[in-house]
């Protein structure tokens, strides 16, 4: 098992890596909307906090050499069920190939976040 972590996407909150690759899988750890070059979610709003919250995943997936193409499963946690629509709009500008994905309404995430992604992707290297 391997270990990723770039200086592309904000460093881990706690004691975890950004994602690990183990055989030709990337298991991402969730993303929050955070911007890594000032540490601070500066969107307040669904759809700016999901764009950044997917280059982070896009940057650890690069960092790892995989890409946005390769995810096979997403988890999507947003704090409020009633921006899903906003979320879908910009997520699926992102995630072409669909991947097979979870979303689910959760009661809090760190930071204030209004939303949270983990994906699952195929390394090609």
């Amino acid at each position: 098992m391997e270990q990723i972590n770039t200086n592309n996407a904000p460093a881990a909150v706690g004691p975890y890596s950004q994602a690990v690759k183990a055989g030709n899988l990337i298991y991402t750890s969730g993303q929050l909307p955070i911007d890594p070059s000032t540490g601070k979610i500066e969107s307040a709003d669904i759809a700016g906090q999901t764009e950044q919250a997917i280059q982070n995943i896009k940057a650890i997936l690069e960092a790892s050499g995989s890409s946005l193409d390769n995810v096979i499963k997403t988890n999507c946690y947003l704090k409020n069920i009633s921006n899903f629509q906003n979320f879908n709009e910009v997520y699926a500008k992102h995630f072409t190939g669909k991947p097979a994905r979870s979303c689910v309404e959760v009661s809090n995430l760190p930071k204030g976040a209004l939303l949270e992604i983990d994906v699952i992707a195929e390394s090609k290297r």
